[in-house]
């Protein structure tokens, strides 16, 4: 359990065993990471609150996402991570709840998050980006914002080595980037499904009466920023499509490489073997069995017709 003053700043760490919550009376921010739920219910009976509940975090629909009630804003999101980890990217999901009063902000979550990580630093430069829990919520917003655009670009960039391994590439190879792409596009799916929430629940919070004119407008502005990732996301999704497409046209025009050498092989025998079933007739009359140079005659015959059908292969240029 952590809590932060921000105004002077001031943080506080407590174990479960030590932990009381007359101790964060004096806060404006309570952030509960993998705390046991008994923790959690002594919180909500002490200030009067109420964290979402695992059916209610499972919930897709936008009121169960965002709900206005006695003075509190109650919010569900899901905080997406995209991780690199030796060669290749690894994605990392978790709930988060919200809880926003006009005295002080509750977050609730199972594990350790970039975002906070990056959220309280940016608060210990500049404390008067969360000098209120309205602008720390707002903040929170755009940090969570700000990190799923770094997700994507770690997501373009890797896009961007696919590509270029293509080009020398063998066909085992292609088989494991074929599954890459597939991966990245699990991951953009989620990542946009992200957005989505997000995007939902700052459609509602902006018709609320208990913002002015200038959280409003900061929180068009985020808006506006997923808006321009949603449509990253779409590009990055037909950047991994036109991958997976040059790739299995790579494995046509192999297989179909394949496919017409042996055409042109099995072509090519066909005459010799004509000939070959033409002397291995067991009639009584067939000159050349009693002739002299009639052994070396069908070899002849063979190759002749062989290097006959692959020049004429090799004229047309099918070879």
């Amino acid at each position: 359990m952590r809590a932060y003053r921000l105004r002077p700043y001031e943080q506080k760490k407590w174990e479960e065993n030590g932990f009381s919550p007359t101790d964060l009376e004096s806060f404006q921010w309570v952030d509960s990471c993998g705390v046991s739920r008994e923790v959690l219910q002594e919180v909500e009976q002490h200030f009067g609150i109420r964290f979402p509940s695992k059916q209610e975090q499972a919930e897709i629909e936008a009121s169960s996402r965002y709900h206005e009630e006695n003075e509190q804003l109650r919010i569900i999101l899901r905080l997406i991570e995209v991780r690199p980890m030796a060669e290749e990217l690894v994605l990392q999901e978790q709930d988060l709840s919200i809880i926003w009063t006009p005295e002080r902000l509750f977050t609730h979550r199972s594990s350790d998050s970039r975002v906070f990580q990056e959220l309280v630093r940016r608060i210990k430069s500049n404390p008067e980006i969360g000098d209120t829990p309205l602008r720390l919520l707002l903040a929170l917003f755009g940090q969570i914002v700000d990190v799923d655009a770094d997700n994507i670009e770690l997501i373009s960039q890797h896009i961007h080595r696919l590509s270029t391994a293509i080009r020398q590439a063998n066909f085992s190879e292609r088989e494991k980037i074929i599954l890459a792409v597939q991966t990245l596009q699990e991951y953009l799916i989620r990542l946009r499904e992200g957005l989505f929430d997000i995007q939902r629940v700052l459609s509602l919070l902006i018709r609320s009466e208990r913002l002015t004119d200038s959280p409003r407008e900061a929180v068009r502005i985020l808006l506006k920023d997923i808006s321009s990732l949603i449509d990253h996301t779409s590009f990055s999704f037909q950047r991994l499509e036109s991958i997976q497409n040059t790739i299995l046209s790579l494995i046509n025009l192999e297989q179909n490489r394949i496919i017409k050498i042996f055409t042109v092989i099995t072509v090519a025998f066909m005459p010799p073997t004509l000939i070959a079933s033409v002397y291995g007739m067991n009639f009584r009359f067939m000159p050349e069995l009693e002739w002299e140079w009639g052994y070396i005659f069908a070899w002849a015959l063979i190759i002749g017709s062989s290097v006959l059908t692959l020049w004429y292969f090799r004229w047309r240029h099918w070879l």
